[in-house]
């Protein structure tokens, strides 16, 4: 018999997330391997769509912008004049970090240069959106002794 999915269980799945409008917004083809409840890290709505289910079993999760990657907050995006960033920033997708006054650090991407200005925002992509995990599961077996005291690696952060 199959190993069914459960509490401590190797996992190993693919998946890709699609937005409302069913566009693939990321993809992941080579398996993600991880222990069901040991420090996975899955949303909690994920976790228990997988539980009970079999190697070879597809699922799909939506999620609301709540439950997934939280609401798009206006306060993380910021615009500059381009002549006050840097040259290597100049170009939509970079990244650049930014420390507050508490030390605290937060990326950001270049979204938008239009005009003579460029705009970052630190939200997450997914932010503001309703989301769909689309997972197949690839594997599902005990786990080693090593992989229950360190861990697999790779493991995900679906979250």
């Amino acid at each position: 018999m199959a190993d069914t999915i459960a509490k401590n269980k190797f996992v190993s799945l693919v998946y890709n997330i699609t937005d409302e409008t069913n566009e693939v917004l990321e993809r992941i083809d080579l398996p993600v391997p991880l222990i069901l409840g040991h420090n996975s890290q899955l949303i909690e709505k994920i976790e228990q769509a997988l539980v009970g289910k079999k190697q070879g079993d597809e699922i799909s999760v939506t999620l609301s912008a709540e439950e997934g990657f939280g609401p798009h907050l206006p306060e993380l995006t910021f615009t500059d004049d381009l002549a006050n960033v840097p040259q290597e920033f100049q170009h939509i997708g970079a990244q650049v970090q930014f420390q507050n006054d508490q030390g605290e650090v937060k990326e950001f991407r270049v979204i938008s240069i239009e005009n003579g200005k460029l705009t970052v925002d630190g939200n997450h992509p997914f932010a503001g959106k309703a989301i769909t995990y689309n997972i197949t599961i690839t594997e599902v077996r005990d786990p080693t002794p090593e992989e229950m005291t360190n861990g697999v690696e790779n493991q995900p952060s679906l979250h």
